[in-house]
């Protein structure tokens, strides 16, 4: 692929996922349509999704991101529903979808569809994430589905590695692939603990941001090739890197935290906008090899892979979620008995890249020189999956939670264990203001201690008025017209600068230093909205 139709997916894909955040459709939705669309318009090239690529560079990046944003302790006490799903899922997910395209598909042998099985078990860590943070999900639904989509493509690539294997001639069986699977899952384990300590002792000591931002683009890379270096799993190497770092990222200095934050974010969004729109482009490639089948007969396999994906995903989930109930005081005295919860996290499995990625990654011959049975078939198949999964769980998952009245996140329960939160931490930064100052050696004029003091009132007090009233005019609380006047007022400094650096008073390289000076304080005085 040349740099023009790359510059043109990239930017095309980054301005449907920006146009959709002013939309009620979850992004991914609307660009796997675009995708969709765009594939068959005149004159545009043939994207070929190349697990080459796909695996190695784009897969690790995301999983980072994903990880990094997750968090060790909520997963940690989820650990049991998260590899039920992430472990025990999949597994079952292959053999229930591999047995049913085995009596589907005439002539399909059941290696091969164990192999399909194996392709399309796995969830999306993008798509689950990008969905459950736009209907606001409950948080241990969204903890669990997080967690299962971070862990299970190891499994899934791991099984499939196995049915390959038999479905090639290679000989596999069911001892060596346990034994595989249980290699891979500990290597990687092993591999990120073994990885994690040295990063992490390089970041607490670099000072220098850039060379910090530098080594932590280059982490999941590292990880991934590590841990497939030795025949691990290179997801979990970097899943366990990156939700290790994650959780001690406070110890790191406080520039690399601001740039790492925003230099991810827009990786993420690259990424992800381009992951979707490949997989709606994907359609010319996969239809162009299906010419041995009818269209109704390949339509009619495609419903039926879609059903047994969907309902296999129903008949794991709710003895999971209640068996452990039913053997265990303790699970049901700390856990809600409710059908509502595994639901939604029975209908929450939109499938992704990755399933296409391994799809495409099926050998086109087998040993002695056969060509593999159904290859087009299975790329089909997958196809249909994802794009069904996409589309019809993830535009019916919204209405789907308003309608079942799940209870969403609880704001002003948030607010205030924030601000009892921002509470301590103040009353234990004044206690520490004064044992400073009862030090001659950093003696203050008065001015100036009751500066910071000011500085540490308006953080405790900050969250509390979000709490407070609310103006009738405008509809701001106390906070919301503080922040927005604070933003005028920096606005107007900032016209002065530009007005003195284009009358010569100033020069490029000071106007820079004072806008910067701008920039950290509107930084502070603004919190994201997200």
């Amino acid at each position: 692929m040349t740099i023009l139709p790359l510059l043109l997916l990239v930017a095309g894909s980054a301005a449907v996922a920006g146009a959709a955040r002013r939309t009620p459709v979850p992004a991914p939705l609307l660009l796997v349509a675009a995708g969709l669309a765009v594939s068959y318009l005149p004159g545009v090239p043939e994207y070929t999704l190349d697990p080459e690529v796909v695996l190695p560079l784009v897969l690790p990046p995301l999983l980072y991101t994903a990880a990094g944003d997750s968090s060790y302790l909520d997963l940690r006490a989820q650990l049991r529903p998260v590899a039920l799903l992430s472990v025990g899922y999949v597994l079952f997910a292959t053999l229930a979808v591999g047995w049913a395209a085995y009596l589907i598909v005439p002539g399909l042998p059941l290696t091969a569809a164990l192999v399909l099985g194996a392709v399309v078990a796995p969830p999306d860590a993008v798509a689950a994430t990008a969905v459950a943070r736009r209907v606001g999900l409950p948080s241990r639904i969204t903890t669990i589905l997080q967690g299962e989509s971070l862990v299970n493509d190891a499994t899934a690539i791991t099984a499939y590695k196995v049915a390959l294997a038999a479905a090639v001639g290679e000989g596999a069986t069911w001892a060596g692939g346990v034994r595989e699977f249980l290699l891979a899952a500990v290597g990687g384990v092993v591999v990120g603990l073994l990885l994690m300590m040295p990063i992490h002792w390089l970041r607490t000591r670099m000072r220098e941001a850039l060379l910090q931002n530098t080594l932590s683009l280059l982490i999941p890379f590292a990880a991934y090739g590590v841990a497939e270096w030795v025949h691990a799993s290179g997801v979990l190497a970097v899943v366990v890197v990156a939700l290790c770092l994650g959780h001690r990222n406070w110890q790191v200095d406080f520039a690399t935290r601001l740039q790492e934050e925003a230099v991810w974010r827009m990786v993420a969004f690259l990424l992800e906008s381009a992951v979707f729109a490949l997989i709606g482009l994907q359609l010319p490639v996969v239809l162009k090899g299906l010419g041995e089948y009818e269209g109704t007969e390949a339509a009619s396999y495609a419903v039926a892979v879609f059903l047994v994906v969907v309902v296999s995903r129903f008949v794991w989930v709710y003895p999971a979620a209640f068996l452990p109930r039913l053997l265990s005081a303790r699970i049901r005295e700390r856990e809600e008995a409710t059908w509502k919860g595994p639901f939604v996290i029975g209908w929450a499995g939109m499938r992704g890249v990755v399933s296409l990625a391994i799809a495409f990654s099926v050998p086109r011959a087998v040993h002695g020189g056969g060509a593999f049975p159904h290859r087009n078939l299975i790329l089909f198949l997958t196809f249909t999956t994802v794009i069904g999964t996409l589309v019809v769980q993830g535009l019916s998952l919204p209405p789907l939670i308003r309608l079942l009245r799940l209870p969403g996140r609880d704001a002003q329960a948030e607010t205030l264990a924030e601000a009892n939160a921002q509470a301590q931490a103040s009353r234990a930064a004044e206690r520490r203001l004064d044992e400073l100052l009862g030090d001659e050696r950093n003696a203050l004029p008065p001015p100036l201690a009751d500066r910071l003091r000011a500085v540490l009132e308006r953080r405790r007090n900050a969250v509390w008025e979000r709490l407070g009233s609310v103006n009738p005019v405008t509809g701001e609380t106390v906070d919301d017209t503080y922040r927005r006047l604070s933003r005028e007022m920096i606005g107007a400094e900032r016209e002065v600068f530009v007005t003195l650096r284009d009358h010569r008073y100033i020069d490029d390289e000071m106007l820079r230093t004072l806008l910067r000076r701008l920039d950290l304080e509107e930084a502070a005085a603004y919190r994201e909205a997200a």
